[in-house]
């Protein structure tokens, strides 16, 4: 049995750390992979092409109320697609890319199914031992297997990939998330991609800012302080994709002051 602290259990102000009995054995299976594409995620890009609003301030937002009453049921159709698909069997950036689209698609779904919300916290469907949030719930089968959103994350794309890239990629529908990219992931310049993702948030006020109190930082920082290793290693990682200004203001506040999220929901 392992333990692990999560995102949503952090994320809810538990203080202790939650117990995982089955997860873990039971997604071991997705460390495999084969040489096989993996499936067409053209109509998940339609649908944010129709639905996800590119904000001048630099936060994407999702046109809920219209998605909701146009676009629920490809979506569904969608999320069914990839349940129906076989993992295992794909190349390894093919697979990054399925768990990264179901994920966010999933999250998108799970909002419709109870919008009106102002926050994606207040979509409670038990499964949790501590807090709210619909993330511990199982709300997926996969080959065979019944999984949460914390399981894709938490116990497929982070310990599996060891990527802190995948921070940028996956989206909890929230105005503090890195953005939900406007087109869905794939195998080709997936890297790319996520570069550009993590300098996108990074250069934003909600990843880092510098005020008149010093260096905030996004709480992502926090929660997974784990994935980007020290101070220093966090540092290096940011200065990988600041902007030169951004640098400059890194190299002037040595230290950060405070974390800040925003939960409120990324809504148009």
């Amino acid at each position: 049995m392992t333990q692990r602290l999560t995102r949503r259990s952090l994320i809810a102000g538990a203080t202790a750390m939650a117990i995982w009995p089955n997860a873990a054995k039971a997604t071991e299976r997705f460390r495999a992979h084969g040489a096989g594409s993996g499936p067409d995620h053209g109509a998940w890009s339609d649908l944010l092409r129709s639905y996800l609003r590119v904000g001048g301030d630099g936060i994407n937002r999702v046109d809920y109320g219209a998605f909701k009453a146009a676009g629920h049921g490809a979506l569904k159709t969608y999320v069914g697609t990839l349940e129906a698909a076989a993992p295992t069997q794909m190349a390894r950036d093919d697979q990054f890319a399925y768990w990264v689209n179901l994920y966010n698609a999933k999250t998108i779904d799970v909002v419709l199914d109870h919008y009106p919300v102002k926050s994606i916290r207040e979509i409670n469907l038990g499964g949790s031992l501590f807090g709210r949030g619909p993330w511990r719930k199982k709300l997926m089968a996969v080959e065979g297997v019944s999984l949460s959103l914390d399981d894709v994350e938490h116990e497929i794309l982070r310990p599996y990939w060891g990527d802190a890239r995948i921070h940028y990629a996956v989206n909890c529908a929230s105005i503090g998330c890195p953005n939900l990219q406007p087109q869905a992931f794939t195998a080709q310049r997936l890297s790319a991609r996520l570069d550009a993702a993590a300098a996108d948030y990074i250069n934003h006020p909600r990843g880092v800012a510098v005020g008149a109190r010093g260096l905030t930082a996004s709480k992502i920082y926090d929660w997974f302080a784990e994935d980007f290793g020290t101070q220093n290693g966090l540092r290096d990682h940011w200065r990988r994709y600041a902007t030169s200004r951004l640098a400059r203001q890194l190299d002037a506040n040595p230290k950060i002051s405070g974390y800040v999220y925003d939960w409120a929901l990324n809504d148009a």
